[in-house]
């Protein structure tokens, strides 16, 4: 971990770990959609160079996730930051529909009611948060249609924004729930610790036709 980074843990931000994925996902989305010169930059501006050809095989620290989706948002502008992200939360929920969910699961989610199959998957997701959220706090909130929060959330740590900016979980909630809940889900983020809010708030409706 080097540069940017270094200077976000040393300022006293959380040294949680994240998943892989929140780092190696957006450098295959700035990628395809910027190109592999436009990656390199916004890499090197948060320190994580080395990543983009050795990408991390391990949990990493939250820092660096959070000064990564940091430069994103700073030095692109608010609809490309949020396509960018959106795309590599898709692409991390097919990683884990790949390699995480157990194959004879997906099946068996996929011909549930999808309010049966929703709660096997929320379940999943809740026991697994750790691996997402870092240190913030996933919880899931009353009332329908579904709505989750993230307190404390590490992607818009420090961020002051006039929009939501976790379109990440919001790309990896929405994919998920498509494949295996209903294909009508769309998840909106309505509530984020950018604008000022407590938690950053996702939610997950499959009730529209």
């Amino acid at each position: 971990m080097t540069g940017m980074a270094v200077a976000a843990q040393a300022h006293g931000e959380p040294q949680a770990r994240i998943g892989p994925n929140a780092i190696i996902q957006v450098a295959e989305a700035l990628r395809h959609r910027l190109g592999p010169a436009d990656a390199s930059r916004l890499f090197d501006a948060a320190g994580l160079t080395g990543w983009l050809t050795a990408p991390p095989t391990d949990m990493v620290d939250e820092a660096c996730v959070t000064v990564l989706h940091g430069v994103v948002r700073d030095q692109l502008d608010v609809e490309t930051a949020a396509a960018v992200f959106h795309d590599a939360g898709r692409r991390t929920a097919d990683y884990l529909l790949a390699h995480r969910i157990p194959r004879p699961v997906q099946p068996v989610l996929k011909g549930l009611p999808p309010s049966m199959a929703s709660r096997l998957l929320l379940a999943a997701i809740t026991r697994h948060s750790w691996t997402f959220a870092g240190s913030g706090r996933f919880a899931v909130l009353p009332g329908r249609p579904l709505k989750v929060s993230i307190e404390g959330c590490p992607l818009c740590g420090g961020a002051a924004s006039a929009t939501p900016q976790c379109a990440y979980y919001a790309g990896t909630f929405e994919r998920l729930y498509r494949v295996l809940v209903s294909r009508r889900t769309v998840v909106t983020e309505t509530a984020c610790q950018a604008l000022g809010d407590r938690a950053c708030e996702f939610t997950l409706d499959w009730s529209r036709r």
